[in-house]
């Protein structure tokens, strides 16, 4: 930094006034003004609704969401699968007998009925 003299009148009376805080406040103030925004906006950019840390949580639910998806596909090819094999043209008669007999717990007065305990 350089000194300067300014000299100045005031009331008949000379007063010099060196470079001194006043003057290195004032040409501190722009980059001391620029750290602040430069901080609020780095913060936000991390902390923010859309920052960095909010991404992590973001790519982890959408891990747990396509997990929840590849289930519900499987769940839907096998829905689909009993569907086909329900179908007229795909049903066999002694399938569906079997089936229907099993989940309803009836039985033909012929039928020979063997319970086991497990």
């Amino acid at each position: 930094m350089h000194n300067t003299i300014r000299t100045t009148h005031y009331g008949g009376r000379y007063s010099a006034e060196r470079d001194g805080l006043r003057s290195r406040l004032g040409r501190a103030i722009v980059p001391v003004a620029c750290l602040c925004i430069m901080g609020y906006f780095a913060y936000h950019a991390i902390h923010g609704d859309n920052g960095l840390l909010r991404l992590a949580e973001i790519r982890e639910v959408r891990q747990e969401l396509s997990q929840k998806v590849l289930s519900a596909q499987q769940i839907r090819r096998d829905l689909e699968r009993d569907v086909a094999l329900l179908r007229p043209e795909s049903l066999d008669p002694d399938l569906l007998d079997e089936r229907a007999r099993a989940a309803l717990g009836f039985a033909h007065p012929d039928e020979l009925t063997v319970f086991v305990d497990e």
